[in-house]
Parts: C-alpha cells; structure tokens; sequence
C-alpha cells in the first residue's frame, strides 16, 4: 500500500499561549479518527510570532509533542517553533514518527523579511520517507514564495510538500494561487496549513499533482482529513501533467541555475531589505 491518511488542523488560535487547545484537539481528533497516519499544525501555532526573547522555544515542547505521538501511534508535525542552534534562532517543524522519535527538523530558508526579525536564514531542505511508501518534503510559510524551495524539494524527491503557515495579511489570496502553481510545476500534492482567529486568516488548501484543489477552507475553524496515494505522484512524474509535460524529468535532464546570472547592480537599485514606507 502506497496510501497514507493524514490530518490538518486550521485552528481558531490565540497569538499565544495555544498549547492546552492544541491537544484538546488533537486528542478530540485522534479520539475520532482512530487510522490516521500523520498529523499537522499551522506555523508558531503554540507559541506565536516573536523570536526575540522567545517564551516558547522548541525545546520546552519536545516531549509534549514526542509523548502524543507515541501515545496515538501517529506522526506529527505540530507547526513550527523558535529553537536556538549553535547561537543563531531557527524557526523549526519537527517531524515525530510513531515512537516519538524525532525523526527530521526543517528550518526555513527565508524568514519573512524584513519582518521576522532575529531568525536565521536555512540552508537546508528537509525530506523524510514516510514507511517505505513515499517521500515527504516541508517547507515554511514565505519559502512557498520562493520556487527555488519547492523545486528543490521535488529534486530530492519529495512527492507531497506540507506548508505550515502564519498568514494574518492581505497577500493571503496569492499565496493560495501559489499552492495550485507549486502543486503543479513540482508534479506533487501541496498541504498548506495557516491558522485563523489572532494568528492568520485561514484559506488553508490542500491540491493534488495537477494544482486541482481537494479541500479549501475560509476563516473558519476546520479539520481537514484526506487519503493521499504516492503512487499517483509517479504515475504523474512518469507520464506527464495531465498526460502531457514532465517537468521534473525535463529539470533533471536539463537543470537550470539563474544563479551565474545576476545582474548585480540592477539589485542593487532596489535598495536595501526594509520595511517600506507604504
């Protein structure tokens, strides 16, 4: 069987403080759905934004997260966290398996600036193999922005690609077009999970290799549930989007890099990352 069943949760959530609802749902939801195989959270979903001077660190919630994981049999992802490596913040989604191991850890690569400030840029991917059936990627939040993430992503094989988010600002409807872009030019399906309430405004969706929507939500508080097969990604991969281009196999043959190309002094007129005056 190449099928796993997972779960996300957009949640009505304040802009701190969140843990005790979280595991109230998360155990509402376990308790009502008893085969799932992986569970996910919105990005800074417990602790919210804010690095500097962080009461929320990712160590303080390791084993909170690991013991629910093994109690449940299921892996988690329970959105992201602030954690200090080696004298530089990180903003983190760990990944725990079944016997709360923590099994894989993505950073972001691109810390939304020049907002989120004091995190450290990443310049790692992440990917894991999920039991043998298929390879999961993760992203976070404003790396959907960058194509370069996701392509990255999918050339280590990733075949779905989860997005926790925190999106509270008016760019929300974008980055929803962004997901059905990505889920297509990548050949994968595409979770991206943002909160509501305090932290974010919703609009999570769920696509699937050709950028078709599976579940779309608004503002509300709601609990996605959806059976993803990864054999149908390497059908999609072998045979072409819609039977037609094979983008992945046309980049593997032919990789581009616009790095060598940067036209220095036109960046350079942009002026520096700040924030604008608008």
């Amino acid at each position: 069987m190449s099928k796993i069943k997972l779960a996300a949760l957009q949640l009505e959530l304040e802009k701190t403080n969140n843990l005790n609802y979280l595991l109230d749902e998360l155990n509402q939801l376990c308790k009502n759905s008893n085969d799932l195989d992986l569970v996910i959270l919105s990005e800074l979903a417990v602790g919210g934004a804010g690095a500097k001077n962080c009461d929320h660190p990712f160590k303080k919630y390791k084993k909170v997260f690991s013991d629910f994981a093994m109690k449940n049999s299921i892996f988690l992802i329970p959105g992201t966290f602030y954690e200090e490596i080696n004298g530089k913040n990180f903003n983190v989604s760990p990944v725990f398996n079944r016997n709360g191991e923590l099994i894989a850890k993505a950073k972001k690569i691109y810390p939304w600036l020049p907002y989120e400030e004091d995190v450290e840029s990443s310049s790692e991917i992440c990917v894991f193999n999920f039991e043998g059936k298929g390879n999961i990627g993760i992203h976070i939040c404003y790396d959907l922005w960058f194509p370069e993430t996701s392509r990255a992503l999918a050339m280590a094989g990733a075949e779905i690609i989860i997005n926790p988010t925190m999106t509270p600002t008016k760019d929300r409807d974008i980055e929803t077009i962004m997901v059905r872009a990505t889920a297509a030019q990548q050949q994968c399906f595409y979770l991206d999970i943002n909160g509501s309430g305090e932290q974010g405004n919703g609009k999570s969706l769920i696509c699937d290799y050709e950028g078709s929507i599976l579940d779309f939500a608004e503002n509300e508080r709601k609990i996605f549930e959806v059976e993803i097969d990864f054999d149908l990604v390497k059908k999609a991969r072998t045979n072409g989007f819609m039977g037609l281009g094979q983008p992945i196999k046309s980049f593997r043959d032919n990789p581009f890099s616009p790095i060598k190309d940067f036209n220095k002094e036109y960046l350079k007129s942009l002026g520096e990352l700040k924030r604008s005056k608008d």
